[in-house]
């Protein structure tokens, strides 16, 4: 297959040298390309401002905000097969960027945010009856409905739910949800061995 795999956080500038983030390290993406690439399949990498190093790829595509990732997959999705959605996309940016760093007066501050682009949502519109679509909800502890509700929304095949102390970890405990209802339960195992099984899997939504 051609599997197109996004991973890190994404950066949205508030001035010169400020921007909103998240704790993302790529460490997620980085297990699953890894996976994908020993599967033989020929992967495309999508990067945020990765803090992990990554395994060697067929293409590697840098960025730094949502709306650079979502340009970015939206211009790679059609000559792929599979995108695993496994970046940390800001939910928001800053209305207004200051093209100075802002100086520190002493008083508050407010700033004014509004949505990023939904590229999971973007890429289902597009799809395929030949490409296959899988994203990730990180979400408290238990919170099933609201990854079901994103995959029903999003157009997705598969997605994984993960508690958001996954973020920063070595080991990842998850539940997997498929488009026709089913679910797994995944024990706690490193991501390097959660990135096997998931692409494994994504590559059985093609024989469905």
């Amino acid at each position: 297959m051609k599997v197109l795999i996004t991973a890190g956080p994404t950066r949205e500038p508030i001035d010169a040298v400020r921007y909103i983030g998240n704790r993302s390290s790529g460490r997620m993406g980085a297990a699953i390309a890894s996976a994908a690439t020993t599967a033989g399949h020929a992967v495309t990498l999508i990067l945020g401002p990765v803090s992990v190093p990554m395994p060697a790829v067929d293409r590697r595509i840098d960025v730094e905000t949502a709306s650079q990732m979502h340009l970015a997959v939206l211009g790679e999705f059609p000559a792929h097969d599979l995108l695993i959605m496994a970046a940390a996309v800001a939910d928001y940016r800053p209305k207004h960027v200051h093209a100075k760093k802002l100086a520190r007066t002493g008083g508050t501050h407010t700033i004014e945010c509004e949505p990023t682009e939904d590229i999971l949502a973007a890429a289902g519109v597009t799809k395929q009856p030949d490409q296959r679509t899988v994203g990730f909800s990180l979400e408290m502890a238990g919170n099933l409905a609201r990854a079901r509700e994103k995959l029903v929304r999003k157009r997705l095949d598969l997605i994984v739910y993960n508690p958001t102390q996954t973020m920063g970890s070595d080991d990842v405990e998850s539940v997997l949800l498929w488009a026709d209802g089913r679910t797994e339960n995944l024990a706690s195992r490193s991501k390097a061995e959660f990135g096997e099984v998931l692409v494994n899997r994504a590559s059985e939504l093609f024989s469905r």
